[in-house]
């Protein structure tokens, strides 16, 4: 009998301690199962750098011309008039469209701008602003916005940098652009710009400027080589 009782309480004491281990190793799985999740590290991203589009900037003329005067005052100074100092008091004449027609003031200009008149650039009501296609007033300042009207081809190279010179960037992250406007370079009244070949003469040692050490013309001394 004591045996049997000694295997009795044994059992019993192998079974409570499988359940405590039973009950320890369920306890852990649910701690584990509500566990946040460890997260990613994530690697920080660094704005990239704004790309800097500097302005490409037109020559504007600084305003209304001014007629320089010929005379000059007893301390020998000589002024300059604005165009409406004289036009504001005349009645404009529509019937000139040439020079030749000018007889009082203007004359002796130079015109060959086709078969246009004077009032069809220049503003009858206002003599100090130009006038477009259309009768609207423009400044003097917008005088490309004019000369666009009939020259379209020739703004549409403009604006894609072939025609008008340009200082600065082709790139404008690096820097601006300086562009010419229209009357840079051409003569309103007569704007054809003379037709040129461009040559470049080749840089080569008989180009040279003649000095002592130069045994012929253009050449250096053989001495030297």
């Amino acid at each position: 009998m004591p045996r049997i009782a000694n295997l009795i309480f044994a059992g019993v004491v192998c079974l409570i301690a499988s359940m405590l281990l039973v009950a320890v190793w369920q306890s852990g799985t649910r701690a584990n199962t509500h566990a946040a999740p460890e997260e990613t590290p994530q690697v920080a991203q660094l704005p990239s750098e704004a790309t800097t589009t500097h302005p490409v900037i037109i020559r504007k003329p600084s305003g209304p011309p001014r007629i320089e005067l010929a005379g000059m005052d007893p301390q020998g100074r000589t002024g300059s008039v604005a165009c409406s100092t004289c036009h504001a008091v005349r009645k404009p004449n529509l019937e000139n469209v040439s020079a030749a027609t000018l007889d009082e003031f203007h004359q002796g200009m130079t015109f060959n701008h086709g078969k246009i008149a004077c009032y069809a650039c220049h503003n009858p009501s206002d003599s100090d602003a130009l006038r477009l296609a259309d009768g609207k007033s423009v400044a003097y300042e917008n005088v490309m916005t004019l000369c666009s009207q009939c020259h379209s081809k020739q703004a549409e190279s403009f604006a894609h940098g072939a025609h008008g010179g340009m200082n600065g960037h082709w790139d404008l992250s690096r820097g601006p652009q300086m562009k010419n406007n229209c009357i840079d370079c051409h003569d309103p009244h007569a704007p054809s710009y003379p037709k040129m070949v461009v040559g470049f003469k080749p840089k080569d040692r008989f180009n040279a400027p003649l000095d002592d050490h130069h045994d012929h013309e253009g050449a250096e001394s053989h001495d030297d080589h």
